[in-house]
């Protein structure tokens, strides 16, 4: 990128003029990572300090039997499978309050496609979950593709299942179900019916009721960086429409071996992929960061990037670590690539200091729950032992 088209970018975003299609494009293809990260945490610093958020959180998966067969997907059993199941609800309720010591704010719930488990198993799980747990925990649950599932097997419209789930104590749906929009990588690695008219349709109407979600973009994969820059540019768009989205969660796709153990692959994208790298990461975070421009908050998923490009990425756009998850089973159920799928409270605080940041614990709606001091100066002095 030439030094002219470098300064038109600059004034751009310090003037709060809005990027284009081609400007996201130009910013991928920028060889100078220190300038675009030093670019993208300008915004992220005008937007929300010094501070990183983060929320002590849990991940309940009611079962893993799926109708869809997605590429990139190591969590979906289909039915009689060794490894597929299905709670019962009192045993999700006995798993969730096994989960709620150490000031759980949020329970976080995704589940497969399952072809014979009737609808009012999903309300009546979040309703018995809602009475069981502290009025401070918050359930975020559902991606828009098990929403639109559920239109297929309730009969009832997406408008009225948010009605009774609602009811039942839903906070959040969950921003998965993204992936890429783009059809021409969607039809490759999508093996659902829900795409970016049915995607968009219900996190519109959650938002037209009340409402906050995330919203995902998976990369790493077959897209390329105009897929990603397209994916963004649809979000922003239905963000100026609503103002519902609370934050933006790039998620780096993952390889995974151990899903093959059982001589069964699922995860069938690695086999014509290389992982993204640290750099390619950061870059997503920095021109994603930029490029949307009407979303409060860029998070960081470490359980799929790594602690030390999660660090990083704070300095590249991202304002949040998300949580000490526990176990995370969707893109992979083990992995021996150095992710790890637990964190302490504790873990994270030192995870955002080292990284210069003021950690802020926060709910699922990002109202405040605790504020905690800032790096200490004088680590800065000390060379500190590196984490894996």
């Amino acid at each position: 990128m030439d030094a002219g088209l470098k300064r038109e970018l600059e004034d751009k975003v310090r003037s709060g003029e809005r990027l284009s299609r081609e400007d996201g494009i130009a910013l991928y293809e920028s060889d100078d990572l220190a300038w675009l990260g030093g670019l993208a945490h300008e915004v992220r610093t005008r937007l929300n300090g010094d501070v990183v958020y983060f929320n002590v959180n849990r991940h309940l998966n009611m079962t893993n039997v799926c109708t869809a067969s997605c590429a990139y997907c190591s969590f979906q059993r289909k039915p009689g499978e060794k490894s597929a199941y299905t709670m019962r609800i009192e045993d999700a309720v006995k798993l969730a309050k096994a989960m709620e010591g150490e000031n759980l704010t949020e329970l976080h719930i995704v589940n497969g496609l399952h072809p014979t488990l009737p609808w009012r198993y999903y309300p009546r799980s979040l309703r018995a979950l809602k009475e069981a747990l502290p009025d401070t925990v918050s359930l975020k649950a559902f991606t828009a593709t098990e929403i639109h599932h559920f239109e297929t097997i309730s009969g009832m419209d997406a408008s009225e299942i948010l009605d009774e789930l609602i009811d039942a104590g839903l906070e959040s749906l969950t921003g998965g179900g993204a992936e890429i929009f783009d059809w021409e990588v969607r039809k490759q690695i999508v093996d659902h019916s829900t795409h970016w008219e049915d995607w968009s349709r219900i996190h519109r109407l959650a938002h037209s009721k009340g409402l906050k979600t995330p919203c995902t973009m998976l990369y790493g994969h077959i897209e390329e960086p105009r897929h990603r820059v397209d994916h963004v540019l649809r979000l922003r768009e239905l963000q100026d429409e609503t103002g519902g989205f609370q934050v933006f969660i790039p998620l780096r796709y993952q390889h995974d071996f151990v899903d093959r153990q059982d001589g069964k692959i699922r995860n069938r994208l690695q086999d014509r992929t290389t992982m993204a790298t640290g750099a390619e990461a950061l870059r997503t975070f920095a021109v994603s960061r930029l490029l949307f421009d009407n979303v409060p908050h860029v998070k960081v998923f470490w359980v799929m990037h790594g602690l030390q490009t999660a660090q990083l990425a704070l300095q590249h756009g991202a304002d949040d670590m998300d949580g000490s998850v526990v176990e995370y089973k969707i893109t992979h159920d083990a992995d021996n690539f150095g992710t790890p799928d637990k964190l302490t409270r504790e873990d994270l605080l030192e995870l955002i200091r080292d990284a210069g940041f003021r950690p802020v614990e926060r709910n699922t709606r990002y109202e405040i729950v605790r504020e905690y001091d800032g790096p200490d100066p004088a680590r800065r002095d000390t060379p500190q032992p590196m984490r894996v």
